[in-house]
């Protein structure tokens, strides 16, 4: 999503569908997708087993690494159709296609410090769901997440870390001062606003054709612990 996109065609109007509608025509011609064959009849809830799975995997510490190679590499390179999208945290600590045990092309991630949702994310998102079909829509968060420790601490920042904190205030007045608990309330958090916050996910998951789903990383061990929304 870093790539420069091409203008639209000055017909169309600069709506947030229209653009969808244009990314999708620009980045997916039908002559030119490269289907993930493992997300090809997958329903929501196959995809979502999918990604515990490669978790259990990981934490085990027997990973298959799948589509790590450069014959994966020059299979996607014409498009991309991920299975599951991601709002994870930017935490180094946090590779996300590692911990689930997945590779090149199967997850759409988005990360940013706190795993917040903010309009860029949300917008990232709709790509990842509605124009390339990931199936699940994932929120991670992780334990001993600085984001949401400097949250609850509450003291002054430098630079604009502080513009984090108004994401983070709803989980950590639920929270009480609990760290780990305004984790799992923030990941709560952030996957409803996702789900209500965008008639573009909203739609998809009304269709059954989306899942939203969240959890918390253990940094420690390595273990998805899956969150109740």
């Amino acid at each position: 999503m870093c790539d420069t996109l091409p203008s639209p065609p000055p017909t169309q109007a600069l709506t947030r569908r229209g653009l969808l509608a244009t990314l999708g025509g620009l980045i997916l011609p039908a002559t030119a997708r490269a289907e993930n064959p493992r997300a090809q009849d997958m329903t929501p809830s196959d995809a979502l087993a999918l990604l515990y799975a490669g978790n259990k995997r990981f934490a085990a510490g027997k990973p298959d690494a799948p589509h790590r190679d450069l014959k994966r590499l020059k299979e996607i390179a014409p498009a991309q159709k991920p299975f599951a999208a991601f709002l994870g945290c930017a935490d180094s600590r946090v590779p996300i296609e590692i911990l689930f045990d997945q590779g090149f092309g199967d997850l759409f991630v988005t990360r940013i410090a706190g795993n917040v949702t903010t309009p860029e994310c949300i917008g990232s998102l709709e790509f990842g769901t509605h124009v390339l079909g990931a199936k699940v829509l994932y929120v991670l968060g992780h334990t001993n997440c600085g984001a949401v420790a400097a949250a609850v601490k509450g003291d002054a920042v430098p630079g604009q870390i502080s513009a984090l904190f108004q994401h983070l205030r709803p989980a950590v007045k639920i929270a009480k001062g609990n760290v780990a608990e305004a984790i799992r309330e923030n990941v709560k958090a952030q996957a409803i606003l996702l789900s209500e916050a965008s008639p573009v996910i909203a739609m998809r998951i009304r269709e059954q054709k989306l899942v939203v789903a969240g959890g918390v990383y253990d940094l420690s061990t390595g273990i998805v612990t899956p969150v109740e929304l």
